[in-house]
């Protein structure tokens, strides 16, 4: 995260008066207000296969693309692949990956409608999607406010159990749990939120809950407190992690969040790099107020959201740290 944005600082970014959200607080999605009715969600997300077979890695993809809309409060309408696939891979494999994503993003009422190939030695999917959102609608990653409580719609671990399928480490039933996890749409998260209204909401992927809670509370200059016991986790993560079965991106994680994160004594290594595992078509991490708080659990369980679990608090503290307690 820490070299993206140094990166990103030698770049003069475009500001303009139709454009509600931009880079500046590291949001989900871009959103651009075309009338006052309408504004349009940009996104784009691809990666490397995380399973061996095609159409769950398709179905995937398409998922943790789409889920960036829908942690902005919007919907899906239209998408365009991405993909750099091995020429001489490309008739079987990448039919079938590309029918995973159709699939999901039927599922999700939104449209494929193209995209961009290239060869590529190392096979790489995912989509361009643009959604729609009524202006001054829009849930951004940086609006938290002191007293709020935060809620994760699913439970972390896939970075962990997806290096341990690599690694033929993980159990069958283990992977399965991951890959159905991952393959979940965000979206009756997202309409149960949009129903109650919340403060502030982002997804959890690649940065992991606190590099990603991180860029919550430094986008609303706020703070917050985790309780490591209430984080849900997905089954056989924890096995695999006492196996030392780590993705480098959750060391990386775990070291771009060192200034910010302030862990309690009792916190293990391997308990802090949980919490920085990178996920895949994570959860929505959800800032609502105390007085919504039962509303919002009430509506995610009416729409079949398995997890709700109430992790944390924004506090008053010092602009952009976390305190994470046992």
């Amino acid at each position: 995260m820490e070299d993206l944005v140094q990166v990103l600082s030698k770049i003069k970014m475009p500001t303009h008066d139709d454009l509600l959200v931009g880079t500046e607080t590291g949001d989900d999605a871009a959103v651009y207000q075309l009338n006052e009715h309408t504004a349009l969600i940009l996104t784009v997300d691809f990666f490397t296969p995380i399973t061996d077979d095609p159409f769950e890695f398709g179905s995937i993809a398409a998922a943790n693309s789409l889920s960036d809309v829908y942690a902005m409060g919007g919907k899906p309408l239209l998408a365009m692949n991405v993909v750099g696939f091995p020429a001489d891979l490309v008739h079987e494999m990448l039919a079938d990956v590309l029918k995973g994503g159709y699939a999901k993003a039927a599922e999700a009422d939104c449209l494929i409608v193209g995209g961009h190939t290239i060869d590529d030695p190392e096979p790489k999917y995912g989509l361009s999607v643009v959604g729609i959102v009524e202006p001054g609608k829009q849930v951004s990653n940086a609006n938290a406010k002191p007293g709020d409580v935060l809620v994760l719609t699913k439970p972390i671990g896939t970075g962990i159990i997806t290096t341990g399928c690599k690694q033929g480490s993980s159990p069958p039933d283990v992977l399965r749990g991951a890959v159905e996890n991952m393959a979940t749409l965000n979206r009756a998260a997202a309409d149960a939120m949009v129903k109650v209204g919340v403060n502030s909401c982002t997804d959890v992927t690649g940065f992991g809950l606190m590099g990603h809670l991180r860029s919550m509370v430094r986008g609303s200059k706020v703070s917050a407190k985790i309780r490591f016991g209430d984080v849900p986790v997905l089954s056989g993560a924890w096995d695999l992690l006492q196996q030392d079965i780590v993705p480098g991106g959750t060391f990386r994680n775990l070291q771009s969040v060192s200034d910010s994160v302030h862990w309690h004594e009792d916190l293990t290594e391997k308990q802090r790099l949980l919490l920085c595992d990178a996920q895949t078509s994570g959860g929505l991490l959800i800032s609502v107020s105390q007085e919504r708080l039962q509303s919002l659990l009430s509506e995610l369980d009416a729409a079949g959201v398995a997890t709700r679990a109430v992790v944390g608090d924004i506090t008053e503290g010092n602009p952009g740290e976390i305190h994470v307690t046992a």
